[in-house]
């Protein structure tokens, strides 16, 4: 499976806000400019994100955004099908199987896409920090948490 650019910045963006304290709002500029992604398509996808209860958005100059739960109950999968992402990227066959070959090649792609989307429903945004910030540390680096 191969994440688009919209899927690959929605879990930046979400993986940034993650690491503010609770609570606290994040501007679509600050994390643009943190995450190197170009603010005004950031902020169609945190709408899109607001919309399926990931975020939650305050108006105003100290406005911004943060999580809408804690980043242990928000999963990749949760992410990638907020901003429209086909998460069962292997072929989807509807034919009826003719052939016994057929069948069970059928039978593998439908359990392999089932596999995928229980794996990115798995996977939550703490699982990547955890894994980032122990990359890091094997590389003797500071946090550092531009994604």
């Amino acid at each position: 499976m191969k994440l688009t650019t919209r899927g690959h910045y929605s879990v930046k963006a979400l993986l940034d806000l993650s690491l503010q304290p609770t609570g606290s709002t994040v501007s679509v500029k600050v994390i643009a400019d943190r995450q190197d992604i170009p603010a005004p398509y950031l902020e169609k996808l945190l709408i899109e994100m607001r919309r399926a209860g990931l975020v939650k958005s305050t108006r105003g100059s100290i406005g911004g955004y943060k999580l809408a739960k804690a980043p242990a109950q928000i999963s990749i999968g949760e992410i990638l099908e907020a901003v429209g992402e086909d998460i069962t990227h292997t072929p989807q066959h509807s034919a009826t199987p003719i052939h016994a070959e057929d069948w069970v090649t059928i039978t593998l792609w439908r359990r392999l896409n089932q596999k995928l989307k229980e794996a990115l429903y798995s996977i939550t945004l703490a699982d990547l920090y955890y894994d980032a910030r122990s990359w890091q540390a094997s590389l003797g680096q500071e946090a550092s948490f531009i994604v």
